[in-house]
C-alpha cells in the first residue's frame, strides 16, 4: 500500500480548509463522532489531513491504512504526544511506553495473559457476577436501575481481585471506587484536549485528579511493601509482576510496578464495563437476538455457573459481544505520532504528524460489512466473516501493540452477559434515552436506566 522510502515529489493529502489559527478544532468537538467521520471519510477518502494551529495531524478511515500503521511499518509510528498526557497517571506503563523498555515489557508481562492464565481467574469472575446478582435480587420488584454504574462496579471489582487476590481494605474498596470516576473522567479530558495547557491550570478537576492519583498510590505501594515483606507468593497479578524478570536482568522497581498495576486498572475496567453497557442496551431493542442468547444459555449451563468447557459452546454469546464491539468500540479512535517521514496511499506523511485511526468509521462501513448500522450476531459466524479484511475489525487495535488484555476482556463479559441472561432481562426505561459521551472512550452519557425483572425459569 504505502512504502517508507519517499521517491516522487510530496503529494499532501486532501482534508478540510481550517479556521486561522484554531485550524480543524472544530472536528472532535462534534456531538456525533460517526457521523463527522464518516462525512470527512466520504468526501476526501480513507486518509484525510486536519491542521490544528501549527500541528499537523491525519484522520485514517480505511482497514489497509490501519494495517500500515499498526502493522506494516509501525516501527515507524510511537504513542506520542496524546498518551504522554496520560503520564502523571500511568507513568511508563505498557499503554504508554515506546521502544525496547516496552518490548522488555511487553514480553515479561504477556506470559501473564495467555489462555491458561487467564482461564485461572474465572472462579474470580464467576463469583462477582453472582455477589452482584444476590444483590440485585434485593431489590424491590421491576426497580429501575443504572445499569452503568452496576457494570463499572462489577468491572472494577473484578479487576480488583484478579490483581490482589488477598483483597483491600473495606476502606481501601471504598476509595478506590471513589477515585477511579474521578481519575477516568480527568484521563479522557486530557486525552481529548488538543494541548497541554489544561493540566498547568489549577482548575478544581485537575487539583482532585493529582490527589485522586496519590490516594490510589497509597494503597499500591502499601500492597507492594506488604508483599515484598511477607515474601508470600500469591497467582495474582501483584505476585506475578513481582517475580517477572528477564535472566541476567533485575526485578521490576516498586516504580515501574505501581506503573503496570495503573495501567491494569485504566484498561481493565472502563472498556469492559462499557462493552457491558452497549451490550445490554442492544440486547433490550433487539429482543429476538436476546430470547436466542436466553435459549442458547439455557442450553449450555443449563441452570448452573459457567466454567471454562462452557465458554466454547457460547458462540452466539461470544457473537453478540462481538457485534456489540463493532457498533460501539469503546476505543473507537486510536492515537499514534510518525517518527519519520512516511507515505500512505502516495500521500506524503510528514515526520511528527499526528495520526488518529478511526475504527468507529471502518466498523460501519458498508465496504467491509452488509448493513453496517443494523445489529446482526450472525455476521462473525466464519461463513460470513471469510474473505473480510482482518483490520477492519480492530476494537482492541492491531499490530505488535494489541491489547495485552484483550482475551480477559472477551472472557469477563462472556461470563457476565451469560450469567445475567440466564437469570434476568433488562430493559431500557421509557423516558431515560441512551446517548453515546463524545469521549476519547466511546461510553454512554448520563447512565443506562433500565428495568429489571427476573426470568421464571
Amino acid at each position: 500500500m504505502g512504502t517508507r522510502a519517499i521517491t516522487r515529489p510530496e503529494r499532501q493529502a486532501p482534508g478540510p480548509r481550517g479556521l486561522p489559527l484554531l485550524g480543524n478544532l472544530d472536528v472532535f468537538r462534534s456531538p456525533d463522532p460517526l457521523a463527522e467521520m464518516t462525512a470527512l471519510q466520504r468526501q476526501y477518502g480513507n486518509l484525510v489531513r486536519l491542521t490544528f494551529g501549527p500541528r499537523v495531524v491525519h484522520l485514517l478511515f480505511g482497514a489497509g491504512e490501519f494495517k500500515h500503521v499498526l502493522q506494516d511499518n509501525n516501527r515507524n509510528y510511537i504513542k506520542g504526544r496524546t498518551f504522554d498526557k496520560t503520564k502523571p497517571l500511568l507513568g511508563e506503563g505498557l499503554l504508554t511506553s515506546e521502544g525496547e523498555f516496552w518490548r522488555r515489557q511487553r514480553r515479561l508481562i504477556q506470559p501473564m495473559f495467555n489462555r491458561q492464565r487467564i482461564g485461572s481467574f474465572l472462579p474470580v469472575m464467576v463469583a462477582v457476577v453472582e455477589e452482584m446478582l444476590g444483590r440485585w435480587r434485593r431489590f424491590p420488584p421491576g426497580e429501575v436501575v443504572d445499569i452503568s454504574r452496576e457494570m463499572a462496579r462489577l468491572t472494577l471489582e473484578i479487576i480488583s481481585r484478579v490483581m490482589f487476590s488477598t483483597g483491600l481494605t473495606p476502606d481501601e474498596a471504598d476509595t478506590v471506587s471513589q477515585v477511579m470516576p474521578e481519575l477516568m473522567r480527568e484521563t479522557n479530558r486530557r486525552i481529548s484536549s488538543l494541548t497541554g495547557l489544561r493540566e498547568r491550570l489549577p482548575l478544581p478537576a485537575v487539583i482532585r485528579y493529582r490527589r485522586s492519583i496519590q490516594a490510589l498510590e497509597q494503597i499500591l505501594y502499601r500492597l507492594i511493601e506488604e508483599r515484598r515483606r511477607s515474601g508470600e507468593d500469591h497467582p495474582d497479578l501483584l505476585g506475578m509482576l513481582l517475580a517477572a524478570r528477564e535472566a541476567g536482568q533485575a526485578a521490576m522497581s516498586d516504580r515501574q510496578i505501581r506503573d503496570e498495576l495503573m495501567t491494569i486498572f485504566l484498561a481493565g475496567h472502563e472498556t469492559t464495563a462499557a462493552l457491558m453497557d452497549w451490550t445490554l442496551v442492544l440486547l433490550s431493542r433487539h429482543p429476538e437476538s436476546r430470547r436466542r442468547l436466553q435459549v442458547e444459555v439455557d442450553r449450555v449451563l443449563g441452570g448452573r455457573t459457567p466454567d471454562l468447557a462452557d465458554l466454547e459452546q457460547l458462540t452466539y454469546t461470544f457473537n453478540v459481544l462481538q457485534e456489540s464491539l463493532r457498533l460501539y468500540p469503546p476505543a473507537w479512535a486510536l492515537a499514534r505520532q510518525a517518527i519519520g517521514q512516511d507515505e500512505i496511499d502516495g500521500y506524503t506523511i510528514p515526520a511528527g504528524s499526528g495520526m488518529v485511526l478511526v475504527p468507529l468509521v471502518a466498523h460501519h462501513s458498508p465496504e467491509y460489512w452488509d448493513n453496517p448500522e443494523g445489529f446482526d450476531p450472525d455476521r462473525f459466524e466464519p461463513d460470513r466473516s471469510a474473505g473480510r479484511p482482518a483490520y477492519a475489525f480492530i476494537p482492541f487495535g492491531g499490530g505488535p501493540r494489541l491489547c495485552l488484555g484483550n482475551n480477559f476482556a472477551l472472557q469477563e463479559a462472556t461470563i457476565a452477559l451469560a450469567m445475567i441472561a440466564q437469570q434476568a432481562e433488562l430493559d431500557l426505561a421509557p423516558g431515560c434515552p441512551v446517548t453515546a459521551m463524545n469521549d476519547f472512550t466511546l461510553r454512554p452519557a448520563q447512565g443506562i436506566w433500565m428495568r429489571l425483572r427476573w426470568r421464571a425459569l
